[in-house]
């Protein structure tokens, strides 16, 4: 009895470049054993699966899910800043230039005569 493969692809991405992988593998491997397969440590050695995330077209998975057919493998690279850090500090500039309420934060009104 033969082994059904299916059809998988592997993309990682920094912001100088990006590499797209297909990959064929068996039905049932794990997330782990499709990005190893891939081989594209060979092309960014920086990836550490111990550390960062990976999904599968945007929706974050574990290592052991199993892919399906025509599924992308994501692997994220590691956050710079914390979201909402940067949102905390662009809505106090806000504040501090005149453009946010000081008390709600939200947008200043225009007053109506």
């Amino acid at each position: 009895m033969s082994l059904k493969h299916i059809q998988i692809e592997v993309a990682y991405a920094t912001p100088e470049r990006q590499q797209i992988i297909p990959v064929r593998v068996v039905e049932g491997a794990t997330v782990a054993e499709c990005i190893a397969q891939s081989n594209i440590t060979r092309y960014f050695p920086e990836i550490d699966l111990e550390q960062q995330k990976v999904g599968i077209w945007s929706k974050a998975v574990k290592l052991d899910h199993q892919p399906r057919e025509g599924d992308r493998i994501e692997i994220y690279r590691p956050l710079i800043a914390d979201p909402k850090a940067i949102r905390r500090q662009r809505a106090e500039r806000a504040k501090d230039d005149g453009r946010a309420d000081p008390v709600t934060g939200g947008r200043r009104r225009e007053q109506t005569s």
